[in-house]
């Protein structure tokens, strides 16, 4: 078998490894092996992470709507169904908008809800 020198890139990806673990506390930044593990490691926190973001964005909405709906003598289902029902096709992400920077709409919203609920 011919031998391989790898130096340069061995030492380039070693590199990488190091400058992605940067600011780790002990070994993890500065010995190869714990570094590389700790930076795998993060990327699997990373990519739950951002499911977890969109998860949790989705519950704050939920919650504005709930909260602004709840003023106007509603709950969070009951205007859903209302608002489904009538053919509204907005999402939450808007609803919660509404809810925020524009009250007399949602108002609106909500009195039709409140005729669709039978």
């Amino acid at each position: 078998m011919t031998r391989v020198k790898r130096s340069v890139a061995g030492r380039l990806k070693r590199k990488k490894i190091f400058k992605l673990a940067k600011g780790y506390k002990g070994v993890r930044g500065n010995l190869y092996r714990a570094a590389k593990e700790a930076v795998f490691h993060a990327w699997q926190y990373a990519y739950v992470g951002r499911k977890l973001k969109k998860r949790d964005i989705r519950r704050l909405w939920i919650a504005r709507i709930n909260a602004a709906v709840r003023e106007r003598g509603l709950n969070y289902s009951s205007f859903m169904r209302g608002i489904k029902s009538s053919d509204i096709a907005l999402n939450r992400k808007v609803l919660s908008e509404l809810a925020i920077h524009h009250p007399d709409i949602f108002d609106s919203l909500t009195e039709i809800a409140k005729s669709n609920i039978s």
